[in-house]
């Protein structure tokens, strides 16, 4: 037993040994010579962009092919590195200053984290470009552990060079997409009519991209200074208080997101309206609200509009534009997005006909209704020159009923795409009132159509005119008299009677003679 003791001892003794020699070796053989040197590539760089990048590491030694590398901290990062938010949460550092990575912690938290570092304690950097191509390149540069940011605020890349690393930067650019809502139908889309008056809704979807250092780095959304900003046409008036803003929300089929979905705490951003910038209103998102985001997430905001008595009737419509800026100085912004919301105009000529030429009625009076029976007619506000308009909440002298003038013209604006009833309420003196109401149906592209109903049918035809309304007003003829015509025969009548009286008294007087 003795002797087998002795010879264990020997077994350890010679392991710690075999493994000691290991340790060297492989030391000696992962040295790299000095003055060795990497290059860093950004490929599909966005153009006007500034690229730079920050050395966080020394790489003292490596073996590529046994994935083993020894790093410290260079001396500018050092702090950064054995900081108490970095330190034990994403690195260890050991005794002697050795970096190591901690199993699972998140590469793109840590690197929003230096990204910060950086910008707030001036470091220096070991190259800045801006990008005149899709192409950046920084070359020369000693081997250790690389920050790569962007004044996108969207690239926040950690490397190591050994040598030649190329980093493809995919989707580096948010996006936001405008939609607004089609009330006759519920979907969303670039395009709406609607009424003056009327409430009009609104959505804004941005999408927080996806970046990609390079194959076997993790990914980040590096969501940096997201301020929506939305500007509306003068025929619009934005709802105060209607901003929702959502965080990946279920979307209904028409575009919409879901009445039971919860939105976000307001906290996590600031609404401005009207914004110093000369925007209708901006949504600021909280730098925290931002770090939260991931690759591919849904920003939705939704709000609403009130088409107001400035409105463009037809033409170019009224716009809406939305659009996000973004990036370490907020000056990077994306596309703008625009829907347009249109409202549309009938114009009506009342006349008679007189030989074979028009001739203009006034008296008529008139009301517009979306119901065949008259029920509830639409209110209007006079704009003079026969010009009406629908009416706003904060309207105060309104009418329901048209009267024409001695030109029997006159135009009703603001209208929405829709099938109205143009009906006559009463007719100018001497002319018969329409027994029905003209049937008026307004496309989406603005277009009149009226239909006069038809009695043989009991029903409005299938086809109708387009363009002006023209309502034809049929008068009446006199009735012969029959007061004048009766005494002139009572008068003759009486006369053959009074002369044939005397005829006969006359002759019975000769007769009586001759006796």
């Amino acid at each position: 037993m003795k002797g087998m003791d002795i010879t264990m001892k020997h077994v350890k003794k010679l392991a710690c040994l075999l493994l000691a020699l290991v340790m060297v070796l492989s030391l000696s053989v992962t040295a790299f010579a000095a003055g060795e040197t990497g290059t860093i590539t950004i490929d599909n760089a966005v153009k006007d962009q500034t690229y730079t990048i920050y050395k966080i590491l020394e790489l003292e030694s490596y073996d590529a092919a046994s994935n083993a590398y020894a790093y410290k901290a260079t001396t500018a990062w050092s702090s950064f590195i054995n900081g108490n938010s970095v330190k034990g949460v994403y690195v260890n550092v050991d005794d002697q200053g050795y970096v190591t990575w901690v199993e699972n912690a998140s590469a793109a938290d840590f690197a929003k984290l230096a990204q910060a570092y950086a910008k707030d304690n001036g470091i220096s950097n070991q190259g800045s470009t801006k990008a005149d191509g899709t192409t950046v390149t920084f070359g020369s540069l000693e081997l250790g552990y690389y920050l790569v940011d962007t004044t996108l605020g969207t690239l926040c890349s950690l490397d190591t060079t050994n040598h030649t690393v190329t980093i493809k930067e995919k989707n580096v650019e948010p996006t936001n997409q405008k939609k607004v809502e089609e009330d006759s139908t519920g979907d969303y889309g670039e395009e709406n009519d609607a009424d003056i008056g009327q409430t009009v809704n609104f959505q804004s979807t941005i999408t927080v991209p996806i970046n990609v250092s390079n194959e076997n780095n993790a990914t980040t959304a590096g969501a940096q200074n997201y301020v929506f900003h939305d500007k509306m046409s003068d025929g619009l008036t934005y709802t105060s208080g209607s901003v929702k803003v959502y965080l990946n929300p279920t979307i209904d089929t028409n575009g919409k997101v879901e009445d039971s979905y919860t939105p976000v705490a307001t906290d996590n951003y600031i609404v401005t309206a009207p914004a110093a910038d000369g925007d209708t209103f901006d949504v600021v998102f909280t730098e925290a609200f931002c770090n939260s985001l991931k690759g591919n997430d849904k920003i939705v905001i939704s709000y609403s509009a009130t088409v107001n008595k400035n409105a463009v009737v037809g033409g170019n419509g009224n716009t809406n534009e939305s659009k996000l800026s973004y990036g370490e100085e907020g000056k990077s912004e994306t596309k703008p997005s625009t829907t347009t919301t249109y409202t549309w105009k009938m114009q009506v000529f009342k006349y008679a006909k007189d030989s074979n030429t028009e001739k203009p009625l006034a008296g008529a009076k008139f009301t517009l209704s979306k119901n065949t029976d008259d029920t509830s007619p639409i209110t209007l506000v006079s704009e003079g020159n026969n010009v009406y308009r629908v009416a706003t909440a904060d309207d105060t002298s309104t009418v329901t009923e048209i009267t024409t003038d001695t030109i029997g013209k006159f135009t009703i604006k603001g209208l929405d795409s829709d099938t109205y009833y143009l009906k006559e309420t009463a007719a100018p003196a001497g002319y018969n009132k329409l027994a029905h109401p003209i049937k008026v149906v307004i496309s989406d592209t603005g277009t009149v159509t009226y239909y006069e109903y038809d009695k043989d049918i009991n029903d409005y035809p299938t086809e109708g005119a387009t363009g002006e309304i023209q309502v034809l007003n049929q008068s009446g003829t006199e009735l012969p008299s029959t007061g004048g015509m009766g005494t002139t025969i009572f008068y003759v009548i009486g006369s053959i009677l009074m002369i044939g009286a005397a005829v006969l008294l006359v002759t019975k007087r000769r007769m009586n003679s001759d006796k």
